[in-house]
């Protein structure tokens, strides 16, 4: 049986069309595409013009960037006027080893190191049982050639008497004669012979040959001594006269003229701070030395106490008050070039200038300038190796550059400072590094 489904009637709905509406939709549509587009177009002419700053500003930067920026200080006035001070050491008056002059075994010594001797004092014994027996022969050849000697003088006598009455031909005296003068030479050579081992005998007693203090004793008793100074180890002390003490300096060549004998000088030495020991200049090599370019000056400070030992470090001041402007650079400021020693200058315009120095003394972690910088010069600290004639750089003055009297800082950059010198010329002068910046 089949089912019929009944669906409700639905009546039909009208919309209400009026043609008016579609072109007002249609402008509606069209103003937001504009709008879109509008956005678009600003929003990539703000990205090109953003993109085009950031290309500028990175160019810029780029440029910046390619010119190196140096750190630059000014050079450091010296006082006008001082003593010249100059790093040395302290030498023995007179120094010696002592060596033996035979052969054999140390029997006895009698004095050790710091023992202070005066000249003759014995030293040491060296038994010589070798030199004892060949003195013995000697002396005992020495008898016989006597004895000898006085028969053929006998002999001779008698036949130059005998020759008076035909006793003898005179072939026979002149035998005679002649026999007597070859026994005489005979018993001088064992003499000689005999004194020589009596000499060599006498140098088994060691001797002072100075008074001085005694240094080193590289000897023992029972030791096996050989004589002279062959070989490793064969000296037997080392005596040193201490009174007065000696130093030398190398004086710099620009001060030369100023160094003669007479001139007053005095030592510093660090184990006795604020004691000056007074001395004097004694000699000089009258010479300037051609690797340095320095005149080896010879101090001698008396030192009857001792107090002053050989070996220690020393300031020798000369007193000749050098006076006269003179600069100091660290030494991180120096650059080393084939055509020689050169400071950067840093001019006005930010150009550098490669500037030939002349060198005085050396203080350690500074130089004394003497021909080459003036004061308002602006030098650059750590130079690259880089730098070359008449580049540009950026400046920064180190906070710890006080610039000298007169002269006003740069609010960015170097002011006022010329790269011109007093024509200076390579370092020839005395470089002695010491450490901590002393002066000897």
């Amino acid at each position: 049986m089949t089912t019929t489904e009944i669906r409700p009637q639905v009546e039909p709905k009208y919309v209400d069309y009026t043609p008016e509406k579609a072109p007002e939709k249609k402008s509606r549509l069209f103003l937001f595409l504009m709008l879109g587009v509008l956005a678009l177009l600003i929003v990539g002419a703000f990205t090109l013009v953003q993109r085009r700053t950031q290309y500028h500003a990175l160019a810029n930067e780029t440029e910046k960037m390619a010119v190196p920026t140096v750190s630059v200080i000014h050079p450091t006035p010296e006082s006008g006027q001082e003593d010249l001070v100059l790093p040395s050491t302290t030498q023995a008056y007179v120094e010696s080893a002592i060596y033996a002059r035979t052969n054999g075994y140390l029997k006895k010594w009698y004095h050790d190191i710091g023992s202070r001797v005066q000249k003759g004092e014995l030293l040491a014994d060296i038994d010589t049982p070798e030199v004892d027996q060949q003195l013995s022969q000697a002396r005992a050849d020495l008898g016989t050639s006597k004895a000898n000697e006085d028969l053929s003088k006998i002999t001779a006598s008698r036949y130059q008497e005998l020759i008076k009455t035909d006793g003898v031909s005179k072939q026979e005296v002149d035998n005679a004669v002649g026999d007597y003068a070859a026994k005489r030479a005979g018993m001088q050579s064992a003499e000689a012979n005999v004194r020589r081992l009596e000499e060599l005998e006498s140098f088994k007693h060691i001797y002072a040959p100075f008074s001085g203090v005694i240094t080193r004793r590289d000897i023992d008793i029972g030791n096996l001594i050989n004589a002279g100074n062959g070989g490793a180890a064969q000296e037997l002390f080392y005596l040193a006269q201490t009174d007065p003490i000696r130093t030398y300096v190398r004086v710099p060549e620009v001060y030369g003229p100023t160094i003669h004998a007479g001139l007053g000088a005095y030592l510093e030495l660090s184990q006795y701070p604020g004691e000056h020991f007074q001395g004097k200049v004694v000699r000089t090599a009258d010479a300037i030395d051609l690797a340095s370019r320095t005149l080896n000056t010879e101090v001698d400070v008396p030192n009857k106490d001792g107090r002053l030992l050989p070996g220690g470090y020393a300031q020798v001041h000369l007193e000749v008050k050098v006076a006269g402007q003179r600069l100091q650079v660290p030494v991180n400021a120096l650059l080393f070039r084939s055509e020689g020693l050169r400071v950067v200058v840093v001019d006005e315009n930010h150009k550098t200038h490669l500037q030939a120095l002349t060198i005085g003394r050396d203080y350690g972690t500074a130089l004394e300038v003497l021909q080459g910088l003036k004061p308002a010069d602006w030098i650059v600290v750590n130079p690259a190796d880089a730098l070359e004639e008449g580049m540009q750089v950026n400046v920064k003055q180190l906070p710890n550059a006080a610039p000298p009297v007169g002269v006003s800082p740069p609010s960015q950059g170097v002011q006022g400072g010329g790269a011109q010198g007093n024509g200076g010329s390579n370092s020839k002068g005395n470089i002695t590094a010491t450490p901590s910046g002393n002066k000897q």
